[in-house]
């Protein structure tokens, strides 16, 4: 195809696919099943179209090929919710498989993990106390504590990563294989 064939971006062209906006919005919420999200598509091809105008022939109508556009658009969108309903599907297979420790446990080792925190610098202990130990979410923690999210995220990985190294020091290759007679020695550096 040589300069000659190809359609300017003309006030027509333009013109034309604006005027159709209604027609396009109809065609992708009858497609998608959501005015919200038949919106945003719409937003999207739009721009992509607009970007690439000069693939458009000059026999061509400007319409037409804008519902080419819509058509491979929806089906973008088809294989997208596709590929999350899988995971959502795989997350929810995940959780059901999901087993919580027994109560008893779960305290035991809360306790020796709980002494080891309250080692740590005080905003990392109660970062780990407010997540891990009584369910916050770390938005909500970063609220409570008056910083960023991004800053409670960051302060989380360092205080999970102290600890580690603590329980490390402390419980020695207890720590890697797991022990469920946690009688550590805070003082020796072991488990008794």
């Amino acid at each position: 195809m040589d300069a000659t064939d190809e359609a300017p971006l003309t006030p027509d062209v333009v013109q034309s696919l604006v005027k159709n906006h209604r027609d396009f919005l109809g065609f992708l919420q009858k497609r998608l099943g959501d005015r919200a999200l038949a919106d945003d598509v719409l937003q999207e091809a739009f721009v992509r179209g607009l970007n690439k105008l000069d693939t458009l022939e000059s026999e061509e109508s400007a319409t037409a090929w804008f519902y080419r556009i819509l058509r491979n658009a929806v089906i973008d969108q088809h294989r997208r919710r596709a590929s999350r309903d899988k995971l959502l599907e795989a997350f929810a297979a995940e959780l059901e498989q999901h087993v919580e420790p027994e109560a008893e446990l779960r305290g035991a080792v809360c306790r020796c993990v709980g002494e080891l925190a309250a080692t740590l610098k005080p905003e990392y202990a109660e970062a780990l106390r407010r997540v891990e130990v009584d369910g916050l979410t770390v938005k909500d923690y970063a609220a409570e504590a008056g910083i960023t999210g991004n800053n409670a995220a960051v302060r989380l990985f360092r205080a999970r990563a102290a600890l580690r190294g603590r329980v490390s020091r402390s419980c020695g290759t207890c720590a890697d294989h797991g022990c469920l007679d946690c009688t550590c020695d805070k003082t020796a550096g072991h488990c008794g």
